[in-house]
């Protein structure tokens, strides 16, 4: 790990050595917000897109296959937004006449080149790339993790990995799939698809790239056409630019305002927002910068979103990892309620926040992160006899998935918040140089 990141809370812990201590301290940011100790980012190269990523990107666009003929993976993934909803409703409406409400809340597509296949096994502490172990582990431990990526944390047995909310897609070409066939979203079929993929302006040349085999067999035609909007989403420089201040800070070519200074130093503070224990700030050794993730899973305890359609259900829950396969609330019970760890590149563009899009702002967030076992009734409703309903979007016997030992987590109801409301205004501002230009 370079000393660059991540330096003060190695240094609050003391597992940097003492002839060490002096450079990681000078590597904090400057006092005019200046960047000391700048780095060469290794961004992906920029190429023109090839046949394949071109049909991929009439693909990403055509609404013709979907059940309404009104939508298309653009329509929720809007690049102007980075890919990702630019409305405040908590999720899409879909469906053949758009008027059904989306299960979760649509996530961004951005920066998902880096993604590794879920898994569950040992929590990596310093590196955001996921080691490859069975998806049936088991004997799953949770310690206490911190910005100080200390070695402790490395023996929780974790899951990480995977696309959409709770990891059931491994590739972009299979993630695809899910949007477009689910009737809550695009609301085809693959008959539908299929149908359209014989009868676009892209035909001919999908068709030319699948060869003999695409030509005689519609499933393998489709399945091309998959491929062809995943390589879209590797080629086209825009769904992974690394163009954010935050990377021109690295770079030493830009300045912190005093203000996303404080923010950045009480993101990495263990004792204080403790964010970067999650959505890692630390450029890998390879020169890759960061991209705000761990890849892993949380049980946050969001409370249950009532705008929604299906949390006015009373025997509804959604438990995200362990909802992932059909026997996953039994044999995955140790992560029910946990849901992906998003990136924060961008997060300050979004309007829905949580997997269920129960929070509309950063602000909300913030608050959320360091008040919710503080003051509970802020964020919970209140049963008949006045008593608040914490946790109430996650079955009681699920509630020992709950992070509780993470700081700000860490709070009891007595405790000061590991946070004063400056320093939440100051984080917010440093999300927001995480942008892309």
């Amino acid at each position: 790990m370079q000393p660059l990141l991540g330096c003060i809370a190695l240094l609050s812990f003391g597992l940097i050595p003492p002839a060490a201590a002096q450079t990681a301290n000078a590597c904090l940011p400057q006092e005019d917000g200046g960047n000391p100790c700048p780095a060469k980012l290794r961004r992906p190269e920029q190429q023109p897109l090839s046949a394949m990523a071109e049909i991929g990107k009439a693909i990403f666009y055509d609404k013709a296959l979907s059940g309404s003929g009104k939508l298309s993976c653009a329509s929720c993934h809007e690049p102007a937004n980075h890919y990702a909803p630019s409305g405040f409703s908590s999720v899409f409406l879909g469906g053949p006449h758009l008027d059904v409400q989306g299960h979760r809340a649509v996530p961004t597509l951005t920066y998902l080149e880096r993604r590794p296949n879920f898994s569950i096994g040992p929590d990596n502490p310093v590196s955001e790339a996921a080691p490859a172990i069975p998806a049936n582990a088991s004997n799953v431990s949770h310690g206490a993790k911190s910005a100080s990526n200390t070695g402790a944390s490395a023996t929780n047995i974790v899951p990480q990995g995977g696309l959409f909310w709770d990891g059931r897609a491994d590739t972009l070409q299979q993630q695809a799939t899910g949007p477009l066939y689910d009737p809550a979203e695009m609301a085809s079929t693959p008959s539908k698809a299929i149908q359209r993929i014989n009868s676009a302006p892209y035909t001919a040349a999908l068709k030319q790239m699948a060869g003999l085999t695409g030509q005689a067999s519609s499933q393998f035609l489709l399945d091309e056409a998959m491929f062809a909007l995943a390589r879209y989403q590797i080629e086209e420089p825009s769904f992974h630019s690394y163009s954010s201040k935050f990377d021109a800070w690295l770079e030493g070519k830009e300045k912190f305002t005093p203000l996303e200074r404080q923010g950045y130093l009480a993101f990495n503070d263990p004792m204080k927002g403790n964010c970067a224990a999650c959505h890692l700030d630390t450029m890998q050794s390879n020169g890759l910068a960061p991209l705000f993730t761990d890849h892993q899973y949380e049980a946050l305890g969001g409370p249950r979103n009532m705008e929604l359609q299906q949390d006015k259900t009373a025997s509804y829950y959604d438990l995200g990892v362990c909802d992932r396969q059909p026997d996953g609330r039994k044999t995955l019970s140790s992560y029910c309620g946990m849901f992906a760890t998003p990136t924060l590149r961008n997060t300050a563009t979004r309007h829905a926040f949580f997997h269920n899009g129960v929070f509309h702002s950063l602000k909300e967030v913030l608050n959320f992160y360091v008040l919710r076992d503080l003051k509970s009734a802020q964020f919970y409703p209140k049963d008949k006899n006045g008593h608040i309903k914490a946790y109430n979007d996650l079955p009681h016997q699920y509630r020992q998935n709950l992070d509780t030992t993470d700081a700000p987590f860490d709070r009891k109801p007595s405790d000061a918040p590991a946070l004063t409301e400056k320093e939440r205004e100051a984080i917010i501002a440093f999300l927001g140089t995480l942008t892309d230009r």
